[in-house]
């Protein structure tokens, strides 16, 4: 038989050595593609787990955020449910304010009629001033946008510009919050 027509060796068998290799080279690539599956896993289950952490962490925040806003609707309902009823309430001061101003001061027979007012009202104000309510009389005071509200302004060189001249009507506050703004008349400077 020629060369040519030997019947050609697997090139397996002519080199085991290279076979070995080959498997090893085979079995080597095989186990690099399951670790890079394996780590592309691990990334993939780290990013899942950081994005679950970032919301339980927000979840947490929005929770601690609608307590404390709670307990602040909870505060303000406490400090302000009265609100209302104190509202209500101001009229029969103002009328007890008007009374005394009418009443003739030197006429002995009003003297009783004038304590009576005089103690019936300072008990209410007390009374109110338990639950919150607070008085403002700013006669004399700087001009307040806060508090007050002008009804008048006039010149007046005898007091400084903004100021209150005068009060027609107090103002009261709830527990720090206004009530009902003062009534005033305000000086501006002479012309």
């Amino acid at each position: 038989m020629t060369e040519q027509n030997k019947p050609s060796e697997p090139v397996e068998e002519l080199n085991p050595a290279a076979s070995d290799a080959n498997a090893d080279t085979v079995e080597l690539s095989s186990e690099q593609s399951i670790i890079a599956k394996l780590e592309e896993e691990l990334a993939k289950s780290q990013s899942q787990l950081a994005d679950q952490h970032e919301l339980m962490l927000r979840i947490k925040a929005e929770a601690e955020n609608a307590r404390r806003r709670a307990s602040l609707d909870v505060e303000k309902a406490h400090k302000f449910a009265l609100e209302k009823f104190a509202g209500d309430l101001l009229p029969v001061v103002d009328n007890l304010e008007r009374a005394l101003s009418f009443i003739n001061r030197e006429d002995e027979a009003f003297k009783g009629v004038i304590e009576g007012v005089e103690l019936t009202m300072k008990s209410f104000l007390d009374t109110v001033a338990k639950y919150g309510v607070v008085q403002i009389d700013p006669a004399g005071q700087p001009f307040n946008p806060e508090q007050h509200q002008a009804m008048s302004i006039q010149p007046s060189a005898d007091v400084a510009p903004n100021t209150v001249t005068f009060v027609m009507q107090k103002g009261y506050e709830l527990n720090g919050r206004l009530l009902r703004p003062a009534m005033v008349g305000v000086s501006k400077a002479p012309e």
